[in-house]
């Protein structure tokens, strides 16, 4: 794979927070060119979506590979990911509160880890 080296073909980042007095864990797979997220409190894989960039919109073209109640919530932090990362981006958000206040919570914390470790995003 052309500009990565052999230990970092594959690198994995897991992190944890207490949002709401929910333990909500946080699985990261990086590959070459995409990127894995898992958002949950059990682990399920509820749902999966896919973003990438697209040189024809400023919004990531996404789509659902596997949907249930937290769809909408998946796609846009799917989206929002791409945009930031400019990576094609898969998320798995499991969390059953799709409540937009705990959402901004979850980008909040991605959003720091991503600062705090920028060579795992």
């Amino acid at each position: 794979l052309e500009g990565a080296t052999p230990d970092r073909d594959i690198s994995l980042h897991n992190f944890s927070t207490r949002l709401w007095e929910q333990l909500v864990h946080f699985h990261v797979m990086w590959l070459t060119h995409w990127l894995f997220l898992w958002v949950g409190a059990m682990p399920h894989l509820c749902n999966l979506t896919v973003a990438l960039c697209s040189h024809y919109d400023s919004i990531p073209v996404s789509t659902s590979l596997l949907r249930d109640t937290c769809g909408m919530t998946s796609t846009d932090l799917t989206r929002h990911l791409a945009r930031k990362t400019n990576k094609q981006m898969f998320v798995s958000y499991n969390l059953q509160n799709t409540d937009s206040n705990l959402t901004l919570l979850v980008k909040h914390r991605i959003k720091e880890e991503m600062e705090a470790y920028p060579e795992k995003f």
